[in-house]
């Protein structure tokens, strides 16, 4: 057998411009799928970690506590501290701020949890040291 030499393709800028620009949008899409797989994620997580909160409306009352929840966050509310969770990508960073006496919230305490469970487990640290 005799080996023909083939010519080589000619890739014109359109050809490589085209390309790349495919490989970037695939790229993006991919990143954007993630993207809303983590958002799905931490907002199963807040939610369940809300309805844990709120599930026990008399022990809340009895210790002057609310809940309340914005976006990626659950928190509990005292006049005197605020406790929250903040969830993103799968893990719960959980803060503890005490309010001044003009009412804004001073330096937290903070510590990341890695599930709902751990989170509420921080919650309840927090709260405990809080109402002694």
């Amino acid at each position: 057998m005799t080996a023909r030499a083939r010519k080589p393709k000619v890739v014109t800028l359109k050809d490589a411009y085209e390309t790349e620009f495919a490989r970037r949008e695939m790229e993006r899409r991919k990143a954007d799928e993630e993207l809303r797989a983590r958002q799905a994620k931490d907002e199963a997580g807040v939610e369940a970690l809300y309805a844990a909160l709120r599930a026990d409306g008399k022990f809340l009352k009895g210790h002057g506590l609310t809940a309340d929840r914005r976006g990626f966050q659950a928190m509990v509310d005292h006049e005197r501290f605020r406790i929250a969770a903040y969830f993103e990508n799968g893990q719960a960073t959980v803060t503890c701020s005490h309010r001044s006496a003009a009412g804004a919230l001073s330096g937290p305490r903070q510590a990341v949890a890695e599930d709902v469970e751990g989170a509420l487990r921080l919650i309840a640290q927090f709260l405990a040291d809080e109402i002694r």
